[in-house]
């Protein structure tokens, strides 16, 4: 549910912008672009979307280390409150100026953020912690995957909103802006069209307050209890409690606690960022970062502003009233997120743990590309063209190639690599690596998309973008590390930085294996 409302929380604001430039920019420049009426300006829609990204970069970092620190449970409800209460106030302002609101809505987004972010270090290690080796990918994956479901619920409880705001609706104040006389320099908009916003927002308070009963029951995950805080009594207790059956039938999780991987982590004493650790798990570090950095910059923006690409098919704002404008909207980000969005997640769900995660991080990135460059191909007429089915099949694709990809793999990797002392730290430092390539993404692409010579266009936008997924790519095959079928004590143990090769495919090992091959050969001679 916390993935859920996060997903919520920061897809819905695109839907709320578009709103939000009818109702606070009403006025008609008859000497511009129509497509450029009633719209944010630039610097504020940026903003918009870059404080709750940078909320979502400290709150990695900070509630990581303290789920380290305090433990994962203590401040699991914390980084609640703070989703809650900004969620709450993003739907209130100080004042009716538009100044105000934008100031306000501002600093409850940055709230919002900070709880987000803390989210995504907990939710995964907890869920880590709590699973076992054959199906953690799954459980995983099934956690993140509640992303889609969020996506959707934003667009459909936006539908819902408008089309009851319009229904009971002032009829006059609800007429299209091409309608009017041309003396008329001002759409007019229903003074109520300013609360449909607010609740849109506020209404993604309700699924994460509904949890706080059963997160604050929720026992400390037994490896950080026998790990870190060493008291392996206690975590065998909470074993037998979460699984509910005698602790005598537990046989992995109990045998977690007296393994010779499990005795060997309790014994490493080494500091964060020392040089044991950089030696031990620093290319770890550095390629999950880099690969959630690489995938941020591509998801952020192409889900951000889905409406660019369906441009040419939606009605011109002109022709529209404001909430039959937000709909049209959401209704073509809900048809991405229930054919392509969705069932990449629910694909991972089910392949993860016999595919490994390696193979479909960078089999993700690879068809993203492809995809990407094809789209940039076809798009020759930017984004307000009919590109027709191919258009959108070829970018429900690189939907589908994110979540059944790296957008999720790179959410789970990270929960599997590193010790327990730092495992929701580093986690954190690779997902707030991965929002500042979100902040990049999404108000890079607001700049880059415009039409040249202020911008790349859509083509030129389109091209970076599967540049981005080829160096995603290159980085998953060379430096990433597959995590499946072990425990997460047998991945912290597993200590492949011994020697001077960085690449996980360095060339002494395969020298290595084509010399046992040859002493095998020339033994079966004699």
């Amino acid at each position: 549910m916390r993935l859920f409302t996060d997903s919520y929380d920061l897809f819905c604001i695109p839907l709320v912008m578009r709103m939000i430039g009818r109702i606070y920019y009403p006025k008609i420049h008859r000497d511009v672009d129509q497509k450029k009426w009633f719209e944010v300006p630039t610097v504020i829609a940026s903003t918009m979307i870059g404080v709750a990204l940078m909320g979502a970069v400290i709150g990695q970092l900070v509630f990581g280390r303290l789920g380290d620190r305090v433990g994962r449970r203590r401040v699991y409800g914390v980084s609640l409150v703070m989703m809650v209460v900004g969620s709450i106030g993003c739907g209130l302002s100080l004042s009716s100026l538009t100044s105000m609101v934008f100031v306000s809505l501002s600093f409850f987004r940055f709230v919002l953020g900070v709880g987000i972010g803390g989210d995504y270090p907990l939710s995964a290690t907890i869920m880590a912690e709590f699973a076992n080796k054959r199906t953690r990918g799954a459980f995983i994956a099934g956690v993140f995957s509640m992303q889609g479901f969020g996506i959707l619920l934003s667009s459909l409880v936006s539908m819902i909103v408008c089309s009851v705001f319009e229904a009971s609706g002032d009829k006059h104040k609800l007429r299209k802006p091409s309608g009017l006389a041309p003396s008329t320099n001002v759409a007019p908009v229903p003074p109520e069209s300013d609360l449909a916003w607010r609740l849109i927002l506020m209404i993604g308070a309700i699924p994460a307050s509904m949890t706080y009963y059963w997160r604050m029951k929720m026992p400390e995950t037994a490896r950080y209890t026998a790990l870190v805080e060493k008291n392996t009594l206690q975590a065998a207790k909470d074993i037998g409690k979460v699984m509910n059956v005698p602790l005598d039938t537990i046989q992995e999780d109990v045998e977690m606690i007296n393994t010779p991987n499990t005795r060997s982590a309790y014994s490493n004493t080494y500091p964060f960022f020392s040089r044991e650790f950089l030696r031990r798990h620093g290319r770890d570090l550095i390629a999950t970062s880099i690969n959630w950095f690489l995938i941020d910059i591509v998801f952020y923006s192409l889900n951000l502003f889905q409406y660019h690409a369906f441009r040419g098919l939606m009605t011109p704002k002109k022709d529209t009233n404001l909430y039959k404008d937000a709909m049209q909207i959401a209704k073509f980000q809900a048809l991405i997120a229930i054919c392509a969005t969705i069932p990449g997640y629910i694909v991972t769900v089910y392949l993860i743990d016999y595919v490994g995660r390696v193979k479909i991080q960078a089999g993700g990135f690879f068809f993203m590309a492809v995809s990407l460059f094809a789209i940039a191909k076809v798009n020759t007429g930017g984004w307000g063209s009919n590109q027709g089915a191919g258009f959108i099949i070829l970018y429900g694709l690189t939907f589908f190639f994110s979540n059944f990809g790296p957008n999720t793999t790179t959410f789970i990797v990270p929960a599997e690599l590193f010790p327990a002392r730092f495992r929701a730290t580093c986690h954190g430092i690779s997902g707030a690596v991965g929002k500042v390539g979100a902040i990049i993404g999404s108000i890079g692409f607001m700049w880059a998309n415009r039409d040249p010579p202020n911008g790349l266009g859509a083509s030129g936008t389109l091209t970076g973008m599967g540049v981005v997924c080829v160096l995603g790519f290159l980085v998953t095959y060379f430096f990433t590390r597959e995590t499946m079928g072990r425990s997460l004590e047998e991945n912290e143990n597993v200590d492949e930085l011994t020697g001077v090769w960085f690449v996980r495919f360095w060339p002494h090992k395969l020298w290595d294996q084509r010399n046992e091959v040859n002493t095998s050969e020339r033994m079966s001679l004699y």
